[in-house]
């Protein structure tokens, strides 16, 4: 601040012009700018990006790379899957043998050894050997019970067939004995009627009375005889 003639004037400090400068230049932060760039799309389910590592690599406690062999077949919401054939074969051998095969065998072999860890946990002297033993054996005792229940429904129809014949051999003989016992029937009315048509008792003493008369007036004529000669 310089003093001339009484009078003072009031010059801008660096400070002051450059506070001024910043808020003239300063633009709100919501506003958008017309040069500004657009927002980025959103990702598609294709390209969505799977955050946890897989079951095997959580497991091993390593980091789950982008192309990792495990991860398409132990995902992390079942880690027992791994758990399970990780104890018997070894993560090792599991990426080893999948590399081997191509993608289109891949699920197969691993729904495989699961299968083959879980039965060899459960006898580890047998394994699957074990469970195909047990499951033909019960493929055998339902095979001889399938046999026995045939030869059962064959005696079953047999005997039907048999009852049948015999309830026809009855019925056929009841019919002959009611036929024959109609025949009977008209025969004896047939023959009633025919006896009633020929005489009756009343007809047969009077033929007799007829007869006794006759006789009467021969023994009386023949008694008479010597007188009227």
């Amino acid at each position: 601040m310089e003093i001339n003639g009484g009078t003072s004037a009031a010059t801008p400090t660096v400070s002051a012009v450059a506070v001024a400068t910043v808020k003239e230049t300063t633009t709100p932060i919501n506003s958008p700018s017309p040069t500004s760039s657009p927002p980025p799309p959103p990702l598609s389910p294709q390209q969505t990006v799977v955050l946890s590592p897989c079951a095997a690599c959580k497991i091993l406690r390593r980091r789950c790379a982008e192309k990792c062999v495990l991860a398409p077949y132990f995902p992390p919401t079942d880690p027992a899957k791994f758990t399970i054939a990780h104890r018997v074969f070894g993560a090792s051998n599991i990426i080893k043998f999948l590399q081997e095969l191509p993608e289109s065998q891949r699920t197969d072999a691993v729904n495989s050894m699961v299968y083959e860890a879980g039965a060899r946990m459960r006898d580890p002297v047998y394994g699957c050997a074990g469970a195909i033993y047990h499951l033909q054996r019960q493929v055998s005792e339902l095979q001889a019970q399938l046999v026995k229940t045939q030869v059962e429904l064959v005696s079953m129809q047999l005997q039907r067939s048999d009852l049948l014949e015999l309830l026809y051999k009855m019925e056929q003989t009841k019919l002959a004995a009611q036929e024959q016992g109609q025949q009977n029937m008209s025969f004896e009315s047939s023959f009633e009627s025919g006896d009633e048509f020929i005489s009756s008792p009343d007809e047969v003493t009077n033929d007799l009375g007829f007869l006794e008369d006759n006789n009467n007036n021969n023994s009386s004529m023949s008694w008479w005889d010597p007188l009227w000669t």
